[in-house]
């Protein structure tokens, strides 16, 4: 069974998009998606044992790195491209955001929400990093270098001309639709899942699967 938030993710993928995942991992999102969907899907992931154990699925995923790889892709070479729970890990989060924008017709990108009110609370009585589900590392052993709120994100959206199609607040319990700038999800969510493309592209159309103008 699919992560909450990678079921989410599935959920925006149109029957038979071409699809790149960064940082996919070991490919349970390509896999899934490809048996349900119809996908054509590409991976890029950093760590080389994941990409053995996509392979190993008969996924199409090669080794490579968000910061430095995205530039070798044509601009709009594929329908949706994904970066889930990566992007906080990147060392330049707005030039891959940029790269994700010009590379898909439409970008998914999911990422956990330092705004949430544990993380908050922790930091005041304790003084000290916080350890959540979503953030369950030592500040010494964190993959994480560029930890943000999704009012951080929305404001790095809006810098790099995306337009938010939708988005979903992660916690727990589920998803649930949210206003990117109200500012309850930015303190009672988890994580965020953000739907955009490029200022002036197609967005998503309904449940069909077409796409209209936007």
């Amino acid at each position: 069974m699919l992560r909450p938030d990678l079921a989410a993710i599935a959920d925006m993928i149109e029957p038979n998009a071409r699809v790149l995942d960064i940082g996919c991992g070991d490919g349970t999102l390509l896999e899934h998606l490809k048996q349900t969907r119809g996908v054509d899907g590409r991976g890029i992931e950093l760590s080389q044992q994941n990409v053995n154990h996509c392979v190993a699925r008969g996924l199409s995923v090669l080794q490579g790195d968000a910061d430095t790889d995205l530039a070798e892709y044509p601009s709009q070479a594929f329908d949706v491209v994904i970066l889930s729970q990566t992007i906080q890990a990147t060392r330049a989060p707005a030039k891959v955001l940029d790269d994700l924008l010009r590379i898909g017709r439409h970008t998914i990108v999911s990422f956990p929400n330092f705004g949430h009110w544990r993380v908050r609370l922790s930091l005041l009585l304790n003084g000290r990093m916080p350890r959540t589900q979503a953030l369950d590392y030592a500040w010494y052993e964190t993959p994480n270098i560029h930890l943000c709120t999704i009012r951080d994100f929305t404001e790095m959206a809006k810098d790099a001309g995306a337009q938010i199609e939708r988005a979903l607040a992660l916690n727990t319990s589920g998803t649930r639709p949210i206003h990117a700038d109200a500012p309850g999800p930015n303190l009672f969510a988890e994580g965020a899942i953000f739907l955009m493309n490029r200022r002036g592209g197609a967005a998503w159309g309904p449940a069909t699967g077409r796409t209209g103008s936007s």
